[in-house]
């Protein structure tokens, strides 16, 4: 195993890591945002108000993603294990 294959493995490991949160965040990113222009809208400054349903939001994606996310780590662990 060379430095380029650790290289490799190292980019794999990250680019996973990236393409398995990116879902949570945006999620997160597109209710707080909605969030935050209904209380700028109504008036309301209560952070529970935009910090609820982003958790909710955020648990909700976790819970439809997860078979997803699962399938990209054992395939990041699979080619981790094969390497020479």
């Amino acid at each position: 195993m060379g430095d380029s294959d650790l290289v490799e493995g190292v980019r794999q490991a990250i680019l996973s890591g990236v393409l398995v949160i990116a879902p949570l965040l945006v999620v997160g990113f597109v209710v707080g945002t909605l969030m935050g222009l209904v209380q700028a809208a109504t008036g309301i400054h209560e952070p529970l108000v935009g910090l609820v349903p982003r958790l909710v939001a955020m648990a909700a994606a976790l819970v439809f993603l997860m078979p997803w996310m699962l399938e990209r780590m054992v395939d990041l662990v699979r080619s981790a294990a094969s390497l020479p």
